[in-house]
């Protein structure tokens, strides 16, 4: 146990030396450069682990590790559930119909196609392929960090599927902008959308939720509609984690079943309680009970928090463990990125027109 007698002193240093780090995350984050590429406390983060683990690692004291384990699965999850004050349900009604076929249309296709596509074309790993599906397709990095129990993942593959996020995600970002000013603006019948249009598109399809602000803010004259209709859209996709992560343990679950041979322990049913109170605690934040300034401390806090668990997982990421992936990680991101760029706006306009 991590909080034993014998261990008590360790852990407790280990999530200090952790929460260092992320203090340190989150003061370069919101430095103005790095601010302006709308980098978030997490990636950073886990950058900063990642580069601890391939050099300093070996001068950690080892029982710190019980600690650095802690702040990456047990903080992991509390960070997630307490994610729910960031969504009320009034949220997602506001959104409408269409808004909320786009998220459920993408969210689906996005991580089945990288799932199949990372394992059956790109000869990657089951969990690695998951994790950057769920990556692509429900939030970011984020979502990464949600599935990653479930999946009981090692940190390297979380790492590998965060830094797919970073990469096209970033794209996106800078892309995004330049699509809708030099086309989709301009253009005549199906190439066109309108302000909102392009919003439920931009929430819909690009990975982050701090890329999905940045895209209508760098729009020369965007209306307020759009950033609104983007990032109620990706609100939509954000609290869709819990179902989908209800569907991957009952999918776990079959898989081991159908597998044979499998303990008991490992076709039992995995539910993933946090995703459930993920959703009672944004349940709870609809009724507006809370302060909305109580609300921004809170989640204030749980972005610290989510920044400790990234970077508690980037210390348990050593280079070493890459061999083999080779660009398969970057080929299957790759490709659900062309899709949610070209199959989302396709998507996005079919549904708001039949709607």
């Amino acid at each position: 146990m991590a909080f034993s007698k014998e261990k008590r002193k360790g852990t407790i240093s280990g999530i200090i030396f952790v929460a260092i780090f992320a203090a340190a995350a989150t003061y370069i984050a919101g430095l103005g450069p790095i601010k302006a590429l709308g980098l978030s406390p997490l990636v950073i983060g886990i950058v900063m682990g990642i580069f601890y683990a391939n050099t300093l690692h070996n001068q950690t004291p080892e029982e710190w590790h019980s600690g650095i384990t802690f702040s990456g699965k047990k903080i992991l999850r509390f960070a997630i559930v307490f994610y729910g004050f960031r969504i009320t349900f009034q949220e997602i009604m506001e959104v409408g119909m269409d808004g909320f076929l786009v998220s459920l249309t993408m969210l689906s296709t996005t991580l089945i196609m990288g799932a199949w596509l990372g394992t059956k074309i790109f000869g990657m790993d089951r969990d690695t392929s998951i994790l950057t599906a769920s990556g692509a397709s429900v939030c970011g990095a984020a979502a990464v960090l949600a599935t990653e129990p479930v999946l009981k993942a090692e940190e390297y593959k979380t790492a590998v599927a965060v830094s797919m996020v970073v990469l096209f995600g970033t794209i996106s970002m800078f892309l995004y902008p330049v699509l809708y000013t030099t086309i989709i603006e301009n253009a005549k019948g199906f190439f066109h959308m309108t302000a909102r249009e392009f919003g439920i598109y931009v929430g819909g399809t690009i990975h982050e939720v701090a890329q999905v602000v940045a895209v209508p803010a760098s729009v020369p004259g965007s209306p307020k509609e759009m950033a609104d209709a983007a990032v109620i859209v990706k609100m939509t996709r954000v609290i869709m984690i819990a179902p989908m992560l209800i569907v991957l343990g009952l999918y776990l679950a079959w898989e081991a079943k159908k597998a044979g041979g499998e303990s008991d322990s490992k076709m039992k049913l995995v539910i993933p309680w946090f995703a459930v109170y993920f959703v009672m605690v944004a349940g709870f934040n609809s009724l507006h009970l809370v302060p909305q300034n109580i609300v921004d401390i809170i989640n204030e806090i749980d972005t610290f928090l989510l920044t400790m668990a990234m970077t508690a997982l980037g210390m348990g990421t050593v280079f070493a463990k890459f061999k083999g992936l080779g660009l398969a990680p970057v080929y299957t991101a790759g490709s659900m990125f062309i899709w949610l760029v070209v199959g989302g706006f396709v998507i996005t306009k079919l549904v708001v027109e039949v709607l």
